[in-house]
Protein backbone atom coordinates (compact mmCIF):
# COMPACT_ATOMS: atom_id res chain seq x y z
CA UNK A 1 0.00 0.00 0.00
CA UNK A 2 1.54 3.35 -0.98
CA UNK A 3 2.13 5.88 0.97
CA UNK A 4 -0.17 8.49 -0.85
CA UNK A 5 -3.35 5.72 -0.23
CA UNK A 6 -2.74 5.93 3.74
CA UNK A 7 -3.95 9.38 3.46
CA UNK A 8 -6.90 8.29 2.62
CA UNK A 9 -7.62 6.02 6.00
CA UNK A 10 -7.22 9.12 7.93
CA UNK A 11 -7.60 13.25 8.42
CA UNK A 12 -3.66 13.53 8.89
CA UNK A 13 -2.46 17.12 8.59
CA UNK A 14 0.67 17.80 7.35
CA UNK A 15 2.02 18.68 10.34
CA UNK A 16 0.74 15.95 12.66
CA UNK A 17 2.47 13.48 9.69
CA UNK A 18 5.64 15.44 9.98
CA UNK A 19 5.27 15.06 14.33
CA UNK A 20 4.66 11.49 13.51
CA UNK A 21 7.98 10.73 11.28
CA UNK A 22 10.30 13.37 13.21
CA UNK A 23 9.13 11.02 16.54
CA UNK A 24 9.77 8.08 15.00
CA UNK A 25 13.12 9.56 13.76
CA UNK A 26 14.11 10.65 17.19
CA UNK A 27 13.01 7.26 19.20
CA UNK A 28 15.11 4.65 16.74
CA UNK A 29 17.72 7.07 17.30
CA UNK A 30 18.18 8.21 13.46
CA UNK A 31 18.79 11.61 12.42
CA UNK A 32 16.01 13.64 10.96
CA UNK A 33 16.04 16.78 8.22
CA UNK A 34 13.02 19.00 7.63
CA UNK A 35 13.16 22.05 5.02
CA UNK A 36 11.37 24.33 2.34
CA UNK A 37 13.96 26.38 -0.01
CA UNK A 38 12.68 29.94 -0.72
CA UNK A 39 9.92 31.00 -2.68
CA UNK A 40 8.88 27.30 -2.74
CA UNK A 41 5.82 25.22 -1.64
CA UNK A 42 7.63 21.65 -1.63
CA UNK A 43 8.27 20.96 2.10
CA UNK A 44 10.98 17.75 1.98
CA UNK A 45 11.78 15.31 4.94
CA UNK A 46 14.73 12.95 5.22
CA UNK A 47 15.05 10.52 7.84
CA UNK A 48 18.75 8.93 7.96
CA UNK A 49 19.92 5.68 9.93
CA UNK A 50 23.60 6.56 10.24
CA UNK A 51 24.73 10.36 9.94
CA UNK A 52 28.14 10.56 7.78
CA UNK A 53 30.99 12.19 8.81
CA UNK A 54 32.46 14.16 6.03
CA UNK A 55 35.98 16.02 5.90
CA UNK A 56 35.48 20.16 4.61
CA UNK A 57 37.17 19.05 1.23
CA UNK A 58 34.78 16.32 0.26
CA UNK A 59 32.93 16.76 -2.97
CA UNK A 60 29.17 17.00 -3.11
CA UNK A 61 28.65 16.43 -6.70
CA UNK A 62 29.21 12.91 -5.79
CA UNK A 63 27.33 12.37 -2.61
CA UNK A 64 23.69 10.43 -2.78
CA UNK A 65 20.62 12.58 -1.95
CA UNK A 66 20.73 13.55 1.28
CA UNK A 67 21.20 16.95 4.13
CA UNK A 68 24.80 18.45 5.00
CA UNK A 69 24.92 19.95 8.56
CA UNK A 70 28.22 21.78 9.14
CA UNK A 71 29.43 23.86 12.29
CA UNK A 72 30.85 27.09 12.21
CA UNK A 73 34.33 26.12 13.14
CA UNK A 74 35.64 25.62 9.61
CA UNK A 75 38.26 22.25 10.53
CA UNK A 76 35.31 20.27 11.75
CA UNK A 77 33.77 17.22 10.06
CA UNK A 78 30.45 17.87 8.29
CA UNK A 79 27.67 15.83 9.00
CA UNK A 80 26.05 14.29 6.10
CA UNK A 81 22.15 12.89 6.44
CA UNK A 82 22.01 10.68 3.83
CA UNK A 83 18.05 10.27 2.42
CA UNK A 84 17.24 6.28 3.52
CA UNK A 85 13.36 7.77 3.60
CA UNK A 86 12.58 10.62 1.25
CA UNK A 87 8.74 12.34 1.69
CA UNK A 88 7.36 15.76 0.41
CA UNK A 89 4.47 17.77 0.82
CA UNK A 90 2.88 20.49 -1.39
CA UNK A 91 -0.25 22.60 -0.06
CA UNK A 92 -0.54 20.65 3.20
CA UNK A 93 -1.22 17.16 1.22
CA UNK A 94 1.52 14.18 0.94
CA UNK A 95 2.98 13.80 -2.64
CA UNK A 96 3.04 11.14 -4.64
CA UNK A 97 6.75 9.59 -5.04
CA UNK A 98 8.67 11.20 -8.10
CA UNK A 99 11.26 9.63 -7.42
CA UNK A 100 13.04 6.11 -6.88
CA UNK A 101 14.15 6.69 -3.13
CA UNK A 102 10.24 8.29 -2.34
CA UNK A 103 8.67 5.29 -3.84
CA UNK A 104 10.85 2.72 -1.89
CA UNK A 105 9.67 4.59 0.84
CA UNK A 106 6.45 4.65 0.44
CA UNK A 107 5.05 1.03 1.79
CA UNK A 108 6.80 0.89 5.37
CA UNK A 109 6.67 4.97 5.70
CA UNK A 110 2.86 4.49 4.79
CA UNK A 111 2.11 1.39 7.43
CA UNK A 112 4.32 3.11 10.19
CA UNK A 113 1.73 6.54 9.87
CA UNK A 114 -1.26 4.54 10.18
CA UNK A 115 0.14 2.38 13.08
CA UNK A 116 1.03 5.61 14.70
CA UNK A 117 -1.78 8.02 14.08
CA UNK A 118 -2.18 8.45 17.72
CA UNK A 119 0.89 9.87 18.75
CA UNK A 120 0.23 12.79 15.60
CA UNK A 121 -2.32 14.58 18.35
CA UNK A 122 0.97 15.05 20.55
CA UNK A 123 4.79 17.19 19.65
CA UNK A 124 7.26 14.60 18.67
CA UNK A 125 10.27 13.39 20.55
CA UNK A 126 13.62 15.25 19.68
CA UNK A 127 17.49 14.76 20.33
CA UNK A 128 18.83 17.16 22.27
CA UNK A 129 22.43 18.13 22.70
CA UNK A 130 22.88 17.86 26.87
CA UNK A 131 26.31 19.78 26.72
CA UNK A 132 24.42 22.72 25.58
CA UNK A 133 23.94 25.31 27.90
CA UNK A 134 21.49 27.31 28.13
CA UNK A 135 22.85 31.08 28.77
CA UNK A 136 22.04 34.71 27.50
CA UNK A 137 24.73 36.95 26.63
CA UNK A 138 25.14 39.57 28.81
CA UNK A 139 23.81 42.94 27.11
CA UNK A 140 26.82 44.86 28.82
CA UNK A 141 29.39 41.73 27.88
CA UNK A 142 28.16 42.46 24.37
CA UNK A 143 29.14 46.14 24.11
CA UNK A 144 31.69 45.66 26.39
CA UNK A 145 33.51 43.09 23.55
CA UNK A 146 32.25 45.06 20.83
CA UNK A 147 34.24 47.96 22.08
CA UNK A 148 37.04 46.00 21.83
CA UNK A 149 36.81 45.11 18.61
CA UNK A 150 36.44 48.59 17.42
CA UNK A 151 39.66 48.81 19.44
CA UNK A 152 41.01 46.20 17.24
CA UNK A 153 40.21 47.53 13.82
CA UNK A 154 41.43 51.47 14.73
CA UNK A 155 44.63 49.58 15.32
CA UNK A 156 44.74 47.80 12.05
CA UNK A 157 44.33 43.71 13.27
CA UNK A 158 41.55 43.44 11.27
CA UNK A 159 38.56 45.61 9.26
CA UNK A 160 35.57 43.72 9.98
CA UNK A 161 34.76 41.08 12.62
CA UNK A 162 31.06 39.68 13.35
CA UNK A 163 30.27 39.46 16.88
CA UNK A 164 27.03 37.46 18.28
CA UNK A 165 25.26 36.47 21.32
CA UNK A 166 22.91 33.96 22.99
CA UNK A 167 19.41 34.28 24.34
CA UNK A 168 17.41 31.74 26.45
CA UNK A 169 14.16 31.68 26.54
CA UNK A 170 11.15 29.32 27.74
CA UNK A 171 9.38 26.95 25.72
CA UNK A 172 5.77 26.27 26.51
CA UNK A 173 4.59 23.51 27.68
CA UNK A 174 2.89 23.46 24.29
CA UNK A 175 5.40 24.01 21.69
CA UNK A 176 5.52 21.78 18.84
CA UNK A 177 8.42 21.63 16.67
CA UNK A 178 6.27 20.70 13.77
CA UNK A 179 4.18 23.70 14.37
CA UNK A 180 6.50 25.29 14.90
CA UNK A 181 8.41 24.90 11.24
CA UNK A 182 4.81 25.81 9.80
CA UNK A 183 4.47 28.64 11.02
CA UNK A 184 8.05 29.66 9.99
CA UNK A 185 6.85 28.59 6.56
CA UNK A 186 4.01 30.58 6.21
CA UNK A 187 5.40 34.01 7.74
CA UNK A 188 8.86 33.54 5.75
CA UNK A 189 8.95 32.50 1.63
CA UNK A 190 12.07 33.81 1.02
CA UNK A 191 14.25 32.15 3.41
CA UNK A 192 14.99 28.25 3.68
CA UNK A 193 13.13 26.95 6.27
CA UNK A 194 14.88 24.32 8.08
CA UNK A 195 14.97 21.59 11.48
CA UNK A 196 17.31 19.38 11.72
CA UNK A 197 17.28 16.65 14.79
CA UNK A 198 20.90 14.81 15.11
CA UNK A 199 22.54 12.61 18.20
CA UNK A 200 24.58 14.49 19.73
CA UNK A 201 23.92 17.40 17.59
CA UNK A 202 20.65 18.34 19.19
CA UNK A 203 17.79 19.67 17.51
CA UNK A 204 17.94 23.27 15.67
CA UNK A 205 15.70 25.32 14.08
CA UNK A 206 16.14 28.20 11.51
CA UNK A 207 14.89 30.78 8.51
CA UNK A 208 17.77 31.30 7.21
CA UNK A 209 17.94 34.49 3.97
CA UNK A 210 21.43 33.61 3.03
CA UNK A 211 22.63 31.36 0.01
CA UNK A 212 26.30 30.09 0.44
CA UNK A 213 26.44 27.89 -2.69
CA UNK A 214 23.88 27.00 -4.95
CA UNK A 215 24.22 24.52 -8.25
CA UNK A 216 21.28 23.62 -10.44
CA UNK A 217 21.58 20.99 -13.28
CA UNK A 218 25.49 20.69 -12.45
CA UNK A 219 25.33 23.65 -14.52
CA UNK A 220 25.10 26.86 -12.73
CA UNK A 221 26.53 28.20 -10.00
CA UNK A 222 25.31 30.51 -7.11
CA UNK A 223 25.90 32.18 -4.23
CA UNK A 224 25.39 35.60 -2.62
CA UNK A 225 26.65 38.69 -0.34
CA UNK A 226 24.44 39.66 2.00
CA UNK A 227 24.81 42.19 4.52
CA UNK A 228 23.51 45.32 6.41
CA UNK A 229 20.21 45.37 7.80
CA UNK A 230 17.03 47.39 8.91
CA UNK A 231 13.92 46.83 10.23
CA UNK A 232 11.15 45.90 7.58
CA UNK A 233 8.27 48.62 7.42
CA UNK A 234 5.51 47.37 5.92
CA UNK A 235 4.34 49.40 2.29
CA UNK A 236 7.90 50.85 2.16
CA UNK A 237 9.23 51.10 -1.28
CA UNK A 238 12.42 49.19 -1.48
CA UNK A 239 13.65 51.96 -3.96
CA UNK A 240 13.96 54.63 -1.38
CA UNK A 241 15.23 52.70 1.52
CA UNK A 242 18.41 54.64 2.49
CA UNK A 243 21.51 53.28 3.46
CA UNK A 244 24.19 54.31 5.91
CA UNK A 245 27.77 54.20 5.05
CA UNK A 246 28.77 51.30 7.72
CA UNK A 247 26.20 49.13 5.86
CA UNK A 248 27.48 50.01 1.99
CA UNK A 249 30.90 48.83 3.12
CA UNK A 250 29.82 46.14 5.12
CA UNK A 251 28.10 44.81 2.33
CA UNK A 252 30.98 45.37 -0.18
CA UNK A 253 33.19 43.64 2.05
CA UNK A 254 31.58 40.44 1.44
CA UNK A 255 30.98 40.61 -2.15
CA UNK A 256 35.12 41.33 -2.09
CA UNK A 257 35.54 37.91 -0.18
CA UNK A 258 33.52 36.21 -2.74
CA UNK A 259 35.86 37.98 -5.69
CA UNK A 260 38.70 36.94 -3.57
CA UNK A 261 37.67 33.22 -3.63
CA UNK A 262 36.95 33.58 -7.68
CA UNK A 263 40.55 34.86 -8.16
CA UNK A 264 42.18 31.78 -5.58
CA UNK A 265 41.14 29.65 -8.20
CA UNK A 266 41.65 31.85 -11.68
CA UNK A 267 37.30 31.99 -12.46
CA UNK A 268 37.07 35.67 -14.26
CA UNK A 269 33.63 34.59 -16.03
CA UNK A 270 31.29 34.96 -13.55
CA UNK A 271 27.89 37.54 -13.51
CA UNK A 272 27.51 39.79 -10.68
CA UNK A 273 24.29 41.97 -10.37
CA UNK A 274 23.51 44.28 -6.97
CA UNK A 275 23.70 45.53 -4.28
CA UNK A 276 19.56 45.57 -4.34
CA UNK A 277 17.39 46.23 -1.08
CA UNK A 278 15.66 42.46 -0.30
CA UNK A 279 13.17 41.63 2.24
CA UNK A 280 14.03 38.73 4.48
CA UNK A 281 10.71 38.26 7.05
CA UNK A 282 11.06 41.05 9.22
CA UNK A 283 14.25 42.59 7.73
CA UNK A 284 15.58 44.04 4.77
CA UNK A 285 19.32 43.70 3.77
CA UNK A 286 21.61 44.76 1.11
CA UNK A 287 22.02 41.54 -1.59
CA UNK A 288 24.17 40.98 -4.49
CA UNK A 289 23.97 37.70 -6.77
CA UNK A 290 26.76 35.88 -8.38
CA UNK A 291 26.43 33.40 -11.10
CA UNK A 292 28.93 31.23 -12.78
CA UNK A 293 28.15 28.63 -15.86
CA UNK A 294 29.81 25.93 -15.11
CA UNK A 295 30.00 24.10 -18.43
CA UNK A 296 31.61 27.37 -20.09
CA UNK A 297 34.57 27.72 -17.36
CA UNK A 298 34.85 23.43 -17.84
CA UNK A 299 34.59 23.52 -13.49
CA UNK A 300 32.51 20.84 -12.91
CA UNK A 301 32.97 20.70 -8.72
CA UNK A 302 32.78 24.61 -8.69
CA UNK A 303 30.19 24.24 -5.77
CA UNK A 304 31.96 22.08 -3.72
CA UNK A 305 35.48 24.26 -4.37
CA UNK A 306 33.68 27.31 -3.22
CA UNK A 307 32.03 26.03 -0.59
CA UNK A 308 35.69 25.10 0.97
CA UNK A 309 36.67 28.61 0.01
CA UNK A 310 33.66 30.34 1.21
CA UNK A 311 32.80 29.00 4.85
CA UNK A 312 33.28 31.03 7.19
CA UNK A 313 32.35 34.13 5.00
CA UNK A 314 33.33 37.51 6.18
CA UNK A 315 29.31 37.95 7.05
CA UNK A 316 29.57 35.89 9.97
CA UNK A 317 33.38 36.05 10.79
CA UNK A 318 34.95 38.82 9.52
CA UNK A 319 38.03 40.17 7.29
CA UNK A 320 40.43 39.47 7.09
CA UNK A 321 39.57 35.85 8.22
CA UNK A 322 42.47 34.28 10.43
CA UNK A 323 42.30 37.22 13.16
CA UNK A 324 38.76 38.33 13.26
CA UNK A 325 38.24 34.26 13.81
CA UNK A 326 40.62 34.74 16.50
CA UNK A 327 39.21 37.33 18.34
CA UNK A 328 35.53 35.58 18.31
CA UNK A 329 36.93 32.83 19.75
CA UNK A 330 38.86 34.92 22.36
CA UNK A 331 36.58 36.73 23.48
CA UNK A 332 32.77 36.22 22.41
CA UNK A 333 32.35 33.60 25.41
CA UNK A 334 30.56 30.84 23.94
CA UNK A 335 30.33 28.05 21.32
CA UNK A 336 28.42 28.88 18.31
CA UNK A 337 28.11 24.89 17.52
CA UNK A 338 26.34 24.88 14.07
CA UNK A 339 24.92 28.27 14.51
CA UNK A 340 26.55 30.24 11.41
CA UNK A 341 27.92 27.48 10.28
CA UNK A 342 25.94 25.99 7.08
CA UNK A 343 23.31 23.33 6.07
CA UNK A 344 20.88 22.46 3.26
CA UNK A 345 19.74 19.60 0.77
CA UNK A 346 22.34 18.28 -1.18
CA UNK A 347 21.65 16.32 -4.53
CA UNK A 348 17.55 16.69 -4.75
CA UNK A 349 16.26 17.16 -8.01
CA UNK A 350 19.44 17.97 -9.39
CA UNK A 351 20.13 20.42 -7.04
CA UNK A 352 22.64 21.70 -4.63
CA UNK A 353 21.40 24.50 -2.05
CA UNK A 354 23.24 25.36 1.09
CA UNK A 355 22.56 28.53 3.30
CA UNK A 356 24.36 30.00 6.30
CA UNK A 357 22.81 28.76 9.29
CA UNK A 358 21.22 32.10 10.31
CA UNK A 359 18.69 33.26 12.27
CA UNK A 360 18.33 29.78 14.16
CA UNK A 361 17.86 28.37 17.78
CA UNK A 362 18.78 25.22 19.32
CA UNK A 363 16.14 23.17 21.26
CA UNK A 364 16.47 21.75 24.73
CA UNK A 365 14.34 20.51 27.44
CA UNK A 366 11.89 23.10 27.87
CA UNK A 367 14.13 25.97 26.94
CA UNK A 368 15.29 27.38 23.41
CA UNK A 369 18.82 29.12 22.44
CA UNK A 370 18.34 31.99 20.13
CA UNK A 371 21.67 33.42 18.18
CA UNK A 372 22.12 36.69 16.32
CA UNK A 373 24.77 38.24 15.43
CA UNK A 374 26.39 42.14 14.38
CA UNK A 375 29.03 42.93 11.91
CA UNK A 376 31.26 45.18 13.36
CA UNK A 377 33.11 47.62 11.11
CA UNK A 378 34.74 51.23 11.83
CA UNK A 379 31.94 52.73 11.81
CA UNK A 380 29.74 50.77 14.28
CA UNK A 381 27.69 52.06 16.94
CA UNK A 382 28.07 49.37 19.92
CA UNK A 383 24.35 49.96 21.05
CA UNK A 384 23.21 49.92 17.48
CA UNK A 385 24.80 46.63 17.05
CA UNK A 386 22.76 45.38 19.98
CA UNK A 387 19.69 46.58 18.61
CA UNK A 388 20.60 44.84 15.62
CA UNK A 389 20.81 41.32 17.25
CA UNK A 390 17.66 42.24 18.79
CA UNK A 391 15.64 42.73 15.40
CA UNK A 392 17.55 39.48 14.33
CA UNK A 393 16.31 37.73 17.36
CA UNK A 394 12.40 38.33 17.15
CA UNK A 395 13.10 36.80 13.75
CA UNK A 396 12.24 33.32 15.74
CA UNK A 397 10.84 35.03 19.20
CA UNK A 398 7.90 35.57 17.79
CA UNK A 399 7.36 31.88 17.04
CA UNK A 400 8.08 30.38 20.42
CA UNK A 401 6.38 33.24 22.81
Amino acid sequence: MGLSTAVSFSTLSETEYLSVLIDYAVKENFSVALWRLPNEAKTHLVISKAPELLKYTATLEDLPPGFIVAPFEAAADRIYLKADYSVSFSNGQLNDPTTSLEASSNDWLANYVRENVHQSKSAPRLHFNHASIASTTDKDFFLRIVTNGLREIEEGSFEKVVLSRSLAVDLSDSFDVSRAFQTLCALYSNALISFVSIPEKGSWLGASPELLVSVEDKRTFKTTALAGTQPFIEGVSLKNVAWTQKDIEEQALVERYIISCFKKIRLREYDEHGPRTVVAGNLIHLKSDFTVDMLATNFPQLGSVMLQLLHPTSAVCGVPLDTSLEFINKLEGYDRQLYSGYLGPVNFNNRIDVFVNLRCLQILPQKAILYAGAGITQDSIPEKEWEETELKLNTLLKIIK
